[in-house]
């Protein structure tokens, strides 16, 4: 049986901040790792009036995990993304918010960021990638992709800051034992 020693890690937000990673948990969960996260989003007003005019946004959880090596540089052991998509029906006036083919109606915008900066069960990778006794490195992001955006509105995101939301990588640490109880 393997457990997952390592860290449950709480940051505080900054004010001021528009992303920021405010907790990391990686769990063992049917043979993956699995991570749960927090994070604080706050939009800018002409991302929020976009949003409102129906314009689907583009949120994309990055995480990367290492090994580290004396020899030489860290080896990549994964990188995985999490795209998830918010968007207002101007018809219906109803908030959703997807991953996938998947969605969770909601009534408000404040409703459907609170969806967002709550990540719970994400598989990342399957567990037979990591030794156990090993020490891992992770970073986390999330980011405002703006690449999904309609052609129109990539142009005018690269020219304003105001579509610029990204948070800093944060970074993770944990390890992989071998035999019984989480320590």
């Amino acid at each position: 049986m393997l457990t997952l020693v390592g860290c449950t890690l709480f940051l505080p937000v900054a004010a001021g901040a528009e992303a920021q990673i405010k907790r990391i948990e990686p769990l063992i969960g049917e043979g993956h790792l699995t991570m749960d996260l927090d994070v604080n989003l706050k939009l800018s007003p002409i991302v929020i009036d976009a949003a409102e005019r129906g314009v689907p946004l583009y949120f994309t959880l990055d995480v990367k995990i290492t090994s580290p090596r004396w020899w030489w540089w860290d080896r990549p052991i994964v990188e995985t993304s999490l795209t998830r998509r918010m968007s207002y029906n101007t018809l219906t006036q109803q908030w959703r918010v997807a991953t996938g083919d998947l969605f969770l109606p909601v009534s408000s915008l404040q409703e459907a960021v609170a969806v967002l900066e709550k990540v719970r069960g994400w598989p990342v990778a399957p567990l037979d990638r990591f030794d156990p006794n090993t020490q891992y490195n992770g970073l986390v992001r999330i980011r405002l992709d703006t690449s999904h955006l309609a052609r129109p509105l990539q142009l005018d995101a690269r020219n304003r800051g105001a579509w610029s939301l990204t948070s800093p990588w944060t970074p993770f640490d944990f390890s992989v034992r071998k035999g019984g109880g989480a320590q």
